[in-house]
């Protein structure tokens, strides 16, 4: 119940962008699924699904400000936005600090500290390979720099590699 309103207040903050929104519920469902299948507890997998989420609640501001939704803008302008966005919602202040420290991390691969890091990440970018069209090349190597849980590539293997491609890895 708590990330479904959580869910349903960004889709209100996102005033009808439906890119915005779907690209944001399309990270929620991978987060949570690849969540689940790794056996993230209970509080982790709170923190991840809120993050998913939230993740890229400053590109309507990036887009404003700067013109584009470039990575570290996102990261920087996005870590006070989420902030004030949890205050209301129900989660533990240790739960917003921890989904307003991965919103400001969620475009930065190094020094990921945490379960819930990971997958974040791993969820978005196999949103991002698709809605970005990378070619299989970029696929490949994200996959082999990036991904670690078993679910995640799994799942990048089942979404974007074909048999042959999977069994030559």
């Amino acid at each position: 119940m708590l990330i479904s309103k959580i869910i349903e207040k960004m889709i209100r903050y996102s005033g009808g962008n439906l890119h915005d929104i779907n690209h944001f519920m399309k990270v929620y469902a991978y987060a949570r699924s690849i969540g689940v299948l790794e056996g993230l507890s209970p509080d982790e997998q709170t923190v991840l699904e809120a993050a998913a989420v939230v993740h890229d609640i400053a590109c309507p501001l990036c887009r404003e400000k700067y013109g584009n939704t470039n990575g570290k803008y996102q990261e920087q302008e996005g870590m006070p936005l989420a902030e004030a966005f949890l205050q209301d919602t129900g989660l533990s202040g240790e739960m917003i600090d921890r989904v307003v420290y991965l919103v400001g991390h969620h475009h930065t691969p190094g020094g990921i500290d945490g379960p819930d890091y990971q997958i974040l990440l791993e969820a978005d970018y196999l949103v991002n390979a698709d809605e970005s069209h990378y070619s299989k090349e970029n696929i490949r190597h994200t996959m082999d720099l990036l991904f670690r849980t078993p679910t995640g590539i799994s799942l990048l293997k089942s979404m974007y590699l074909t048999e042959e491609e999977t069994a030559a890895i």
